[in-house]
């Protein structure tokens, strides 16, 4: 932390003040980072259940005219996160990336979109940009973290072209409309 940061206590009050240090490279970077017109928008369009492995499918769908759809698989907790913020529902206290947004706005840092920049393994990888006082910082992030975050901050969610031309799509489109048809008439609580 730059040495005009810091913690300060006083009447039972903590302030903490943030002034970034573009020398500082710790979870934060510049390096890298995808152009603005290597980037497509999606948003959330549907979470689906994924009963058999107890995941979920964020399906995200891209902004304008095209019909493309980009799913990305996420374990039960984060879908539930993601729910939450598409619901908008109001827990009685803060979730973890509640939290991160209060953050936030508390620091003066916005939160100005997401990026899932990378695929390595069939693992995604997103970025999260911010911005503080003119200066703009990457941090890196699971994409269902970046996703919860960005539908509370609310920002945009992007695709890098490199990872839309990456990513296998064999049969995708059959395959979510077969797995949303098991869902359909289903009531997501069952009576006995």
């Amino acid at each position: 932390m730059s040495s005009n940061s810091g913690w300060k206590i006083s009447s039972r009050k903590i302030s903490v003040s943030w002034i970034p240090d573009p020398t500082e490279r710790t979870i934060m970077s510049n390096l890298d980072l995808p152009k603005e017109q290597d980037l497509v928008e999606y948003r959330v369009d549907r979470l689906l259940e994924e009963a058999d492995t107890d995941t979920r499918i964020v399906v995200l769908s891209r902004q304008g005219d095209s019909l493309d759809t980009f799913p990305i698989w996420v374990g039960a907790a984060e879908g539930n996160a993601i729910k939450l913020a598409l619901d908008t529902m109001i827990t009685p206290r803060p979730m973890s990336h509640d939290l991160i947004k209060s953050f936030a706005e508390h620091l003066n840092i916005t939160i100005q979109r997401v990026v899932i920049a990378d695929v390595k393994n069939s693992t995604y990888y997103a970025t999260v940009y911010v911005a503080n006082k003119g200066v703009e910082r990457t941090i890196d992030a699971r994409p269902s973290d970046a996703i919860s975050l960005a539908l509370r901050a609310p920002c945009p969610i992007y695709i890098t072209h490199d990872v839309l031309k990456r990513r296998s799509t064999t049969n995708l489109d059959a395959w979510l409309a077969k797995l949303e048809a098991k869902h359909i008439g289903t009531p997501e609580v069952q009576e006995t």
